[in-house]
């Protein structure tokens, strides 16, 4: 990334400078790679009609004492600390882990209720709150766009949206489905809302609420699933009852409480078959969107349906029985009774500590957790210090407390870490840099386009499977043999270049695609520059700050330096010097960092 050369010192600097750093897109996307390789509370109820979110219980946290790392020494650490629970690290951020200590500040955090509430907010759009239509959202996907980013760029709860777009990632549903059904950005709402509310709740409470859920009913055809019909050939819909399995729970082989897998003749163990597919699939029958009192309309007098668990309706629940995973579901049970027999099976599984453990280690901290590691967690699901299984307040603070996540020999390990994701990066400009709307609405649309725009974006996945699978492996890189790097399953050279335009036009509040605009052409997603603007005659001090809000101070000094020198010759300033200059120079610092390999791994 040679800016260095850039000879241009006028107002078009910054777009010099962008310009240079697209060219140079191969060798960033060789860098990521080679640094990727070498380098219980209760849960509350969610209103639908802008109503206040309750808090999440106590939150206590139920962990083994004796962790090696309980507070922060340093600056860096506490940064390294919020950028794996959140998506930022600023100046009040860091001062209160350092104050509170590492448990202190998650058990604030978890005390913490809702902050804003998705559906509250989607609903309160609707009626026609900062001027936004309200038919819009009878039938459209943009307005779900929308809530999506709202949740993650002006919420105050760092914490649980960062792990609801964790829990987003694992257990799918997608706008990018044929969601052919009125008040869908309503549902999609609702469903992240679902997430986010058993954040800290119970595993069991959330799979339940998963699975009745009208957006993953749609989704993933449990919604109208009907029984089997001999005389017709009619069987049920395996999709839900195979994602359950396969995705959301248990996975398909047979694993150690560390992870591993479980080995027979030298072979992985199948966790089930297409019977137990084909007989799971009937308990998911019978269900339906909960129509009671809705009157179909294109306003938003009534959009309860999208906030209600799918029941029972009609006669269209297998009256078999239903034998899988080693246990059999007599034909006279009730829907209801099968439905908790299967979900406190799927709790109860061997696998599932260990296979939700390793996937949220992943999503949060490092892509190649050691064994040890994954087991530590995973007891912690089977049984926290209070003896209770499924308690995700445990769980998500063993994951951040664990010493694997906080010793520092994770900075030189060089098959620790993960790729940061687009979404994140995005999200962690904007809170780094306090970034509001003008307007309130937050009209961020879908940014998963690659060529021009992020590649990646909320509830917009292009499948069940995410964008990026949790044992995706890369070829041609240092990574040590049987190790993976998820992320990198949607880096290449147009991710690359797509993600570097998007963030150069952001960054310099030039309205990228996907970013809503003024009248007159002003940017309404807008950054507070005010602190690294009152460091733009000090490049060392600038690129210092930057490298501990953004990259918890993982910038290595050669990496420092070098952008160091290429501020100061490619953007010289004097005290005189124009407004729109120094602003340069800041937007350039900015980019550079996000543009770096050792910015995009992240340790």
């Amino acid at each position: 990334m040679n800016i260095a050369s850039i000879k241009n010192r006028e107002q078009d600097t910054f777009d010099s400078a962008a310009n240079v750093t697209r060219t140079s897109t191969v060798a960033v996307l060789s860098a990521a790679l080679s640094a990727c390789g070498g380098g219980g509370g209760g849960a509350s109820s969610i209103s639908s009609s802008g109503g206040t979110t309750s808090n999440i219980g106590d939150a206590r946290i139920n962990v083994p004492s004796g962790y090696a790392y309980v507070n922060p020494v340093t600056q860096a650490e506490a940064a390294r600390f919020l950028l794996q629970a959140q998506f930022s690290a600023t100046d009040a951020e860091i001062t209160a882990v350092m104050s509170l200590g590492y448990k202190g500040w998650l058990g604030q955090q978890m005390a913490t209720g809702m902050n804003p509430n998705a559906t509250a907010w989607q609903w309160l759009n609707a009626q026609g709150y900062n001027k936004v239509n309200s038919s819009q959202y009878y039938f459209q996907y943009y307005p779900a766009d929308y809530a999506m980013w709202n949740q993650l760029l002006a919420s105050s709860d760092g914490l649980r949206k960062r792990i609801t777009l964790a829990l987003s990632e694992m257990m799918v549903v997608s706008l990018n489905g044929s969601l052919d059904f009125d008040w869908r950005s309503h549902a999609i709402a609702f469903y992240w809302d679902t997430l986010a509310v058993h954040a800290f709740g119970n595993w069991r409470d959330l799979i339940e609420a998963v699975t009745l859920s009208p957006m993953m009913g749609w989704y993933l055809n449990t919604k109208g699933n009907k029984k089997e019909n001999p005389a017709r050939g009619q069987l049920p819909d395996e999709n839900y009852a195979r994602e359950v399995m396969q995705l959301f729970t248990i996975g398909l082989s047979e694993l150690n409480m560390d992870g591993t897998q479980k080995l027979q003749g030298g072979v992985p163990i199948d966790t089930y078959d297409a019977s137990d597919i084909s007989n799971l699939a009937k308990v998911f029958t019978g269900y339906d969107f909960d129509y009671t009192g809705y009157v179909k309309t294109d306003t938003t007098s009534n959009t309860s349906y999208t906030t209600l668990p799918m029941k029972q309706v009609g006669n269209n629940f297998s009256q078999s029985d239903k034998s899988f995973l080693n246990t059999t579901i007599s034909g006279s049970t009730s829907a209801a009774e099968a439905l908790k027999t299967t979900l406190d099976l799927l709790f109860n599984h061997a696998n599932t500590a260990p296979f939700f453990a390793k996937q949220m280690i992943q999503r949060l901290v490092t892509s190649n957790p050691s064994p040890a590691y994954v087991q530590r967690v995973a007891q912690v699901f089977v049984s926290n210090t209070a003896g209770v299984r499924g308690d995700l307040a445990s769980v998500f603070a063993a994951i951040l407390l664990d010493d694997e996540a906080r010793s520092p020999a994770g900075l030189t390990d060089p098959q620790f870490g993960k790729i940061r994701e687009p979404i994140v990066r995005f999200t962690q400009w904007a809170k780094t840099f306090k970034a509001t709307s003008s307007t309130g609405t937050w009209k961020i649309s879908d940014l998963s386009d690659p060529g021009y725009r992020l590649g990646q974006s909320p509830m917009r996945s292009p499948s069940v499977f995410n964008f990026f699978r949790p044992g995706y492996a890369p070829s041609a890189t240092t990574l040590a043999a049987g190790n993976v790097a998820p992320e990198m399953q949607i880096v290449n050279e147009t991710t690359v270049s797509g993600y570097l335009n998007f963030m150069k036009a952001a960054i310099g509040k030039a309205y990228p695609p996907g970013l809503p605009v003024l009248t007159g052409g002003v940017q309404d997603i807008a950054p507070d520059y005010t602190s690294e603007l009152n460091l733009v005659m000090d490049p060392a001090g600038l690129i210092d700050r930057l490298n501990l809000l953004l990259c918890a101070g993982q910038l290595s000094q050669g990496t420092r330096d070098s952008f160091v020198a290429q501020l100061t010759s490619s953007f010289p300033l004097t005290e005189s010097s124009s407004a729109a200059l120094k602003s340069n120079r800041v937007y350039a610092a900015i980019l550079m960092v996000m543009a770096s390999a050792e910015y995009i791994v992240q340790k």
